[in-house]
């Protein structure tokens, strides 16, 4: 099979097209026929050594995909070969033409979903989904701020928060991906170009603060944000696209009586799965009523990989980005 391959840790530009090993199912594994990849921040992270976590090279990068299953290891009796399914990967191998996945990691996709659509919703509604449902705490008629608002993941924040009833403030970097923002639901938009993100937010919640702030951007944005929180607010730490991870003044904390809460949501899906399995209806359910819709921003072919890798990672997407082998 084809695959996008990472052979040392280093710039993207270094990842190969080439032929890969084809994988066999182990038992209670599926072999999936990849339709369609999901391109996230992190995957240039994580072949730049830059992640968290650092896979044995050669691998291919990407968690994120949907197929359909072409084979099934011993003991799978939960999938059937024709299945059409979205997955988040283990082990990471997305970017290729064919995956292995424990059972347990799929999903039969809705009958009216189609494989981009599939490919674009695990990574970003599922961290929004958690952040905002078990992580925030995040009420109806409640304020919530979105930082990279017009992003994949900002943007599905910014839908499930409307799903859930808040009142939504996006924060984008120009007028245009605000006027995205709103499109797809957000009540108020701050151009953090243009503007002092404090005294927006303040302005825009009559100096209260914000009850629960989104982040997946860190640097200025964080700082200014952790000085424009409400009472019993609620500041979610999702991820660093700025470049900069942040310090916290932690007396801060203390006089405006706000927490300070990290979003994993790789993690919260093994160590919780009663409660990811119950996002997951909840996610499915909003999808199929049309409150929650992954849009995509580009479609790229596998062997164009590195570039939408570089569009993404480039801040410049609105919406999702996806490859179809």
């Amino acid at each position: 099979m084809k695959a996008l391959v990472c052979e040392q840790y280093g710039p993207v530009e270094d990842l190969k097209y080439r032929d890969f090993p084809d994988p066999e199912p182990a038992p209670g594994e599926i072999l999936v026929a990849v339709k369609a990849i999901g391109v996230n921040f992190p995957d240039g992270l994580l072949v730049e050594g830059k992640y968290q976590a650092r896979p044995e090279c050669p691998f291919a990068p990407g968690s994120e995909i949907s197929g359909e299953v072409v084979g099934l290891g011993e003991g799978v009796i939960d999938f059937a070969v024709g299945d059409r399914v979205l997955a988040l990967t283990t082990n990471f191998g997305a970017y290729a033409e064919q995956i292995t996945l424990p059972s347990s990691a799929a999903y039969k996709m809705p009958a009216s979903m189609d494989y981009e659509t599939g490919a674009a919703l695990l990574a970003a509604s599922g961290t929004a989904h958690h952040g905002l449902r078990q992580r925030g705490r995040l009420q109806a008629g409640e304020t919530l701020v979105v930082l990279g608002a017009a992003g994949g993941t900002g943007i599905a924040a910014v839908q499930i928060g409307k799903a859930i009833g808040a009142r939504v403030i996006a924060v984008c970097s120009s007028e245009e991906k605000l006027a995205f923002a709103k499109s797809q639901g957000a009540d108020d938009g701050i151009n953090y170009s243009e503007q002092d993100l404090k005294t927006a937010i303040k302005a825009l919640t009559d100096g209260r603060g914000a009850d629960v702030v989104y982040d997946a951007v860190g640097g200025d944005a964080f700082d200014a944000c952790s000085r424009a929180m409400a009472w019993d607010g609620r500041l979610l730490i999702v991820g660093f696209a700025s470049g900069r991870i942040p310090e916290l003044p932690v007396n801060l904390t203390l006089v405006k009586g706000y927490s300070v809460v990290g979003v994993f949501w790789g993690q919260f899906t093994q160590n919780e799965p009663e409660a990811h399995a119950a996002n997951m209806r909840e996610l499915f359910q909003w999808c199929e009523a049309g409150k929650v819709k992954p849009i995509i921003d580009r479609t790229y072919k596998l062997a164009d990989g590195i570039e939408a890798i570089k569009y993404v990672t480039g801040r410049n997407v609105m919406g999702k980005v996806v490859i179809t082998p």
